[in-house]
């Protein structure tokens, strides 16, 4: 029998992506909840329990809400919101970072999808912690680059009104407060014993996201150059179907955020010389951001080849 898959919350912009992406797809059977009873708590449970496997596209409490109420013990959840990237007795749904997190998804009942800017922070200093290149206290600079379609309908529309604010056609700095919602499962997936300074920036166009690590490899314990970071990330990601490394410098002189929009790839670029580094994670916010990590995550945890719909 087919795996039976339901989309909670499928009228936001994750949700309707992981959609669009299931419904072509022959080897599952998408369960359907009736328009008018979508928000209707009995008929949500119902459909929770008669998953085989469930995407929780919700804000983070009604996530928590979701998760209460399913009773069915073989019921599997991808929840793509905030709610449970830290939380005990959850995996975090990132399989490239290690055949470990890989298994853990396959073998897993519960996966909390990555979010969008810690995708791109955790893919280049995930690898360099565990290698020993990045002190587990190093003190971390970051930037992300990022369209407007990460902020959900409201922010859409925003971006999109014809009579918005004019300012809206230059770039956006926000987090202001340095204590973006990502920080903490990039803190706790990484391993860090102190969170990173971090800036998230919003450009004027819908798709697309570019995370920048700034290293002075002076202040490395082996002091490496750029090149020597470049081979290790490299190889630690050589010959995965999602994450890849570009040749050292890029693959041209520039960095577009939104070059892989449309794909569920992620490509790290390695920038700098002996004193300085820099490392890029260039990706489509709602593909390996969002709605086509998810389906990779499902996937894995229902045995299907990695790269079915991607």
């Amino acid at each position: 029998m087919k795996p039976v898959v339901f989309i909670d919350g499928r009228e936001g912009t994750t949700g309707l992506q992981i959609y669009d992406r299931l419904t072509p797809r022959q080897d599952i059977e998408l369960l359907l909840i009736d328009e008018e009873k979508r928000k209707d708590p009995a008929e949500r449970k119902k459909c929770l329990n008669a998953a085989d496997l469930v995407f929780l596209c919700l804000p983070d409490d009604a996530a928590r809400e979701a998760v209460a109420m399913i009773e069915n013990p073989n019921t599997r959840v991808i929840d793509a919101s905030t709610a449970h990237r830290t939380a005990p007795g959850w995996d975090y749904g990132f399989p490239e970072l290690s055949p470990r997190h890989r298994e853990a998804i396959m073998k897993s009942k519960r996966v909390a999808n990555p979010g969008c800017h810690a995708s791109g922070f955790i893919s280049a200093v995930y690898p360099l912690v565990q290698m020993g290149l990045i002190p587990e206290d190093y003190p971390l600079c970051a930037y992300s680059l990022t369209g407007y379609s990460g902020g959900g309908k409201k922010l859409i529309a925003e971006y999109q009104d014809p009579n918005r604010d004019p300012r809206h056609a230059s770039a956006r700095i926000y987090g202001t407060t340095l204590n973006h919602k990502h920080l903490p499962e990039m803190v706790h997936v990484c391993g860090l014993t102190r969170p990173p300074v971090f800036h998230p920036i919003l450009g004027d166009y819908i798709q697309g996201m570019a995370t920048t690590i700034l290293l002075q490899n002076d202040t490395l314990p082996s002091g490496p150059t750029a090149y020597n970071i470049y081979n290790v990330l490299d190889a630690y990601y050589e010959n995965l179907p999602f994450v890849t490394v570009a040749p050292f410098g890029g693959d041209e002189s520039v960095i577009y955020s939104s070059t892989l929009v449309g794909t569920n790839q992620l490509r790290l670029t390695v920038c700098g010389n002996e004193e300085q580094t820099t490392i890029t994670a260039v990706f489509d916010n709602l593909g390996k951001g969002a709605s086509g990590a998810a389906v990779q995550n499902m996937n894995l945890m229902l045995g299907f080849d990695e790269t079915a719909g991607l």
